[in-house]
């Protein structure tokens, strides 16, 4: 049997190493981009169908829900990027990201799991990051769109796995996917944490540069499809089981010294 599976961001980074990693075992495998028909053929994994979706837009999630009431697997994968002191973010941008990291996966998750319940088999993997277990200054926001889709996964995961569908949360670490250059950022020239946050945004994005690959954490997102009672979370990059070890045993406050000094924050 043939399983159909959707990736939500399918044009770049884990979103289209997930498709042609789903592509190449046989799946069906349907990717959306903003933009379908303005993609470049490197944008492209081969065998995948590139169907329009605007994460900002609730016709355009709506418009979908033909194609994902038939979905077997759901990657919410797609979502932004933002830095920014929390005093500085604008409420609008704050909306937006919500609306993108949150709200609309949510509701792809909300179309498409009553067809897995009913067929018995579903996979909904969240793409969240280790930074909603290990927070960061001037990430909050950020790291607040993370916890929340982990929390609606963690949440759900009870109601529907007495069906046979499974809901889990990959969070990828370090990932070098060009993603820095795509940060959304807001601070003000003047700002009294403008130090901090420039030492931060250099770090962070050092961290990136020398990350994992999108292949090697799509091949945990296939893990976790895969499974047969696929795992609360996946962590992968970063040094996650040693970092999620350490997490158990030591203080928070040391936790949190250390994530700060990995990011030349002094505190």
């Amino acid at each position: 049997m043939t399983r159909t599976a959707l990736i939500t961001g399918a044009s770049s980074g884990i979103g289209l190493a997930t498709a042609a990693a789903l592509a190449g075992r046989g799946y069906r495998v349907i990717g959306t981009s903003r933009d379908p028909d303005a993609l470049k053929p490197e944008q492209r994994a081969a065998g995948v169908e590139y169907v329009a979706l605007d994460l900002t837009s609730d016709d355009s999630i709506e418009q979908l829900a033909d194609v994902l009431a038939g979905v077997d697997v759901l990657v919410n994968n797609a979502g932004e990027s933002q830095s920014g002191p929390l005093e500085e973010l604008p409420t609008e941008a704050l909306r937006r990201l919500f609306q993108v990291n949150v709200l609309g996966p949510v509701r792809l998750a909300q179309l498409t799991l009553p067809g897995m319940r009913e067929r018995g088999y579903g996979r909904v993997v969240m793409v969240g990051s280790m930074l909603a277990s290990f927070p960061l200054a001037y990430r909050s926001s950020y790291v607040a769109t993370k916890a929340a889709i982990k929390g609606f996964s963690n949440g759900a995961r009870h109601e529907y796995s007495p069906f046979g569908v499974w809901l889990t949360t990959v969070e990828p670490g370090s990932i070098n996917t060009g993603i820095s250059e795509r940060r959304t950022k807001y601070v003000a020239a003047d700002s009294p944490h403008r130090g901090d946050f420039d030492r931060m945004l250099t770090a962070l994005d050092r961290n990136e540069s020398t990350g994992i690959t999108a292949e090697r954490v799509a091949r945990t997102v296939v893990t976790a499809i895969e499974a047969r009672r696929p795992r609360q979370r996946y962590a992968v990059g970063s040094n996650a089981p040693f970092v999620f070890a350490l997490r158990r045993l030591l203080p928070a406050s040391l936790v949190e010294k250390v994530t700060h000094r990995k990011h030349n924050l002094p505190r």
